[in-house]
């Protein structure tokens, strides 16, 4: 008689694991809502808010036509990368 259980809850198991584990996952969903509480509006802001703020105070105080030209901007990269191609400088 165990063979024939054991073979028929083998061949059953999506049907019977699956409804079992949507029960589980709901009441471990609740119960967490629960222990929680209510949960409070988000008042902060979005990270890509923050990063525009914060790029906009950097700016505020300097002047936005004084760049650096790309020339100087190349000397920063390690020379084995971007250096390969260029000419060398006697």
């Amino acid at each position: 008689m165990w063979p024939l259980v054991w073979t028929a809850m083998r061949t059953y198991a999506p049907y019977v694991t699956f409804p079992v584990a949507v029960v589980v996952g709901a009441v471990g969903y609740h119960l967490e809502w629960f222990i929680r509480g209510t949960p409070k509006p988000r008042e902060q802001r979005s990270i890509l808010e923050m990063r525009e703020e914060r790029t906009l105070e950097e700016q505020a105080g300097t002047d936005g036509t004084q760049v650096l030209s790309l020339k100087d901007k190349l000397e920063f990269a390690p020379r084995a990368a971007l250096n390969r191609n260029r000419p060398q400088e006697s």
